[in-house]
């Protein structure tokens, strides 16, 4: 798959960050395309929903499923057209369902093998490699939760390294329930998307 000559300079090296990501599984290169792009996604989804903690919830389900769906993505045009594309083709479902008031909260995910997969990082008596595993995938998704905006930073903080119930958060930080729950559900499909393509280095 050559790189098309219509692409700009900007638009190679997304695609070669894009490679590393796809093939090695990169963690920086994942870090990186959500740098380059998360402001002017957010700012794009503002415009279209008038409501910061929503533009937020959504810039980060923008990068989930296009994280998820990464190795779909080809250089026929730029990569910042195609994670436009599925952000605003996002936030066009979330109006219409917006409308229609419903949401599905799950506490965990099926991957494309139809594996259920859940964030459970609690210790519960593994052996030394499970340990060493488990310790590379906490250092793995700090590394990305640093790159989220401070309210997701927070939440994940609590709720998966200090063990918070959902409950607890809701006191601590002051906000409804729902909203935790809701907030937490998309933070967890976004790092899912991202260890799942990393599970291969780990």
């Amino acid at each position: 798959m050559g790189l098309g000559s219509n692409l700009s300079d900007k638009a190679k090296h997304d695609y070669s960050l894009v490679q590393r990501a796809v093939n090695d599984g990169d963690q920086h290169a994942y870090a990186e395309l959500m740098d380059r792009y998360r402001d002017s996604i957010f700012f794009m989804l503002l415009k279209m929903v008038n409501n910061r903690d929503d533009a937020e919830d959504l810039t980060i389900e923008a990068f989930g499923k296009a994280f998820n769906r990464l190795h779909q993505y080809t250089p026929n045009y730029a990569f910042s057209t195609w994670l436009f594309k599925i952000a605003s083709n996002n936030c066009i479902d979330f109006i219409r369902k917006k409308k229609n008031n419903t949401m599905s909260i799950d506490s965990d995910f099926s991957n494309d093998d139809g594996d259920r997969v859940s964030f459970d990082l609690k210790s519960t008596g593994r052996n030394p490699e499970e340990e060493a595993i488990r310790e590379q995938k906490i250092k793995l998704m700090r590394e990305i939760v640093t790159r989220l905006k401070p309210r997701y930073r927070e939440l994940i903080e609590l709720r998966y390294f200090k063990e918070y119930s959902y409950e607890e958060i809701a006191k601590e930080l002051d906000l409804p329930l729902g909203t935790v729950k809701a907030q937490l559900f998309r933070a967890r499909e976004f790092l899912y998307n991202i260890m799942k393509n990393t599970k291969g280095s780990i």
